[in-house]
Formats: structure tokens, sequence, C-alpha cells
């Protein structure tokens, strides 16, 4: 016993045990992902931060040590969300076409997520910090915490809201768009990803782009104009009201 706590000690302070931990357990969601079906309710982002966040506490390692490792996945980010231009350059003719209904869309979209999660906010009573940090909760984690330290919030509940917001929204989007009944042809996937994606950012249009390729690319697209019009505009509102 003693040498196997040796182990594991050693074992968790290699930066390959935040690597790999990461990878089993993503590779495990997803296959069982595959096998439901690709139901919304097995989303593997949402179970592999349950697992690991969940072994971490058990196992006492703290997050740092996991995250020596888990930060080579984490730099992946940015290229993945790069590679989301790819489907709309394949689209690009369409977006020329509807680029003021796209653009229009987007603000609505946007004001009406943070406007809501301000309302709700204050009818219960939260804090101003608190209550500010919801403000960017449908903006990208790394964005929002920007916006929110611009904004008089805190940068980490932020980051919080912003992954609780992309978590409902790829795991109730599909039963919301069916009670809508909102089709599934090109145009419905296509009205379906760009909402997702102005509501639940990068996990909305992950969930998106696993489902349709129109959905995807919308989606994309809406989280993309979601970073740029509330990095633009979201202070510039705080600092005037």
């Amino acid at each position: 016993m003693p040498h196997f706590v040796q182990l594991w000690v050693y074992l968790t302070a290699s930066p390959l045990f935040g690597l790999t931990a990461t990878l089993v357990v993503y590779l495990i969601a997803h296959a069982a992902y595959a096998r439901t079906g690709n139901a919304p309710w097995a989303n593997p982002v949402l179970w592999s931060v349950v697992v690991i966040a969940g072994g971490l506490l058990l196992t006492r390692v703290d997050y740092p040590t996991y995250f020596a490792g888990a930060q080579f996945i984490h730099f992946l980010l940015g290229p993945a969300v790069v590679a989301l231009a790819w489907p709309l350059w394949l689209r690009r003719a369409e977006l020329r076409a509807r680029w003021g209904r796209v653009l229009a869309a987007s603000l609505i979209g946007g004001a009406a997520a943070s406007a809501s999660a301000l309302a709700l906010g204050w009818a219960v009573g939260l804090p101003h910090d608190v209550l500010v940090s919801l403000a960017p909760k449908s903006v990208t984690a790394p964005v929002a915490m920007g916006i929110s330290e611009k904004i008089g919030g805190i940068p980490a509940l932020s980051a919080v809201f912003a992954v609780l917001t992309g978590m409902v929204g790829a795991l109730s989007g599909k039963y919301l768009f069916d009670l809508l009944r909102i089709d599934r042809t090109p145009q419905g996937w296509a009205a379906r990803g760009f909402a997702l994606g102005t509501a639940a950012h990068g996990i909305g249009a992950a969930r998106a782009l696993q489902v349709n390729a129109d959905a995807g690319a919308y989606a994309g697209l809406a989280l993309g104009l979601q970073v740029v019009l509330a990095a633009l505009l979201m202070p510039l509102v705080f600092r005037l009201f």
C-alpha cells in the first residue's frame, strides 16, 4: 500500500497525468455519447467535467497540478475555434446574401441573452458584482472574463456562468427547438445552429456541429459575432448606464 501511494503521488505530479486523464475520460464519454445516438443528456463535455472534477476531489489532486498537463489540450481551443471558419467559407455566398439579417439577429439575440440574465438576477436580489458578472454569460468563457473585468464583475464567476450557460444550451437546445417546431430543412438547421451559437457559445456550437453541418456552420458564425459585438458594445453600454 505505501508503494502504491508513492507511485500515485509521483504520477499525479507529472504533467502527463492531466493530459492522460482528460483524453481517457473524454474518449470514454464520447463513446458512450455515440452509443446513445448523440443524445443531448449524454454530452461528453458535461460528463467529462463531472468525472474529472469528482476524481480530483476524491484523490485530493489540486487543480494547478491537473492543469499542468491539461493545458496542452486547452491550447488547442484556439485552433479549434479558428477551424470553425472553414464551414463558413464554404457558405460564403449565402452569408453575403444574408449579412444584414444575420447581424440584426446577432444583436437582438445577444441583447436578449444579457438583458434576461440581468433581469432575473435583479429580481432575486443578487449583489451588484455578481449581477454584473452574469451579463456576458452567453459569450465564450475567456472573452466573458475580459468583459467582466471591464464592467466591474468577477471574471472567475463570469467564466463559471459562461460554462453553465453553454452546458444548459447544449443539453436543452434540441428539445426547445422541437417544441417550437423548427424544422430540419437546411434553413431550419441554420436557424437552430445560429440560435445555439448565440445563446450557448462554443459548447453549443460544438453540439450543433456534431448534429448537422449547416447548424455547425451557423453556430460558429453566431459564436464569432457574439464575441466581437459583446467585446465592443457591452463595456460601452455599462459605461453609459
